[in-house]
């Protein structure tokens, strides 16, 4: 297995020493990529850390989750002290792959942590049927929105933006930022504009969205 490389953001000091302890004890499977105590600040330093898998403390600044996805191709897992099921799943629904409450075993951090760099989601059956009749419920009301509203929603250059990330699908952030000639700070908040136009929570919906009305956007 290729070494998965993660980044912690936290800020408590007893936490960010036992996780880093933690990834430590697994290497050379696991190894730590660097560590924030914010999000603002990792947003700052991801693109030179490469992580695969972001270690995410739910219990700060929640709402900027959307913005940390945006910014990075890592994949996000959140931990929590707190069981607020409608707290945890509003962070996959803002595009985490994954929520660990802070009592789980180490061993199952760890898990977490292979499992989410694998492509799949972190979650119990329950929440995972909870998310699904949320997404769907979200997806009748996009079927809704008349295509003129929302194409007209967007300026020109969001919807070369748009235009970009479909024929560039996987593609990360620098390499559309190239390609459209902006910094990727530029490309994150035009993405942000772009997510609460449509009301889109993450990468991942908007290309889903955008290739079944792609023939709306006229560029």
């Amino acid at each position: 297995m290729s070494t998965i490389r993660v980044f912690l953001i936290v800020d408590h000091q007893i936490l960010q020493w036992g996780l880093r302890r933690l990834l430590q004890s697994h290497a050379p499977e696991i190894e730590l990529a660097g560590i924030a105590s914010g999000v603002t600040d990792a947003i700052s330093v991801l693109s030179n850390a490469s992580p695969h898998v972001i270690l995410l403390d739910l219990d700060r600044e929640p709402e900027l989750i959307p913005q940390l996805v945006a910014a990075t191709e890592a994949r996000v897992l959140v931990f929590t002290r707190n069981s607020d099921q409608a707290r945890q799943d509003k962070a996959i629904l803002d595009g985490a792959r994954g929520v660990l409450e802070n009592d789980a075993p180490a061993e199952m951090f760890v898990e977490a942590i292979v499992k989410v760099h694998e492509g799949q989601l972190w979650l119990d059956r329950a929440a995972t049927g909870r998310i699904f009749v949320e997404l769907s419920r979200r997806e009748s009301a996009k079927a809704d929105v008349k295509e003129k509203s929302w194409a007209d929603a967007l300026t020109e250059r969001e919807k070369k933006i748009l235009s970009c990330m479909l024929e560039n699908t996987g593609a990360p952030a620098k390499t559309l930022a190239d390609i459209l000639h902006i910094s990727e700070s530029t490309l994150r908040n035009h993405l942000t504009s772009i997510y609460g136009k449509l009301g889109i929570a993450n990468r991942f919906e908007l290309i889903s969205f955008a290739y079944k009305n792609s023939h709306a956007l006229t560029l």
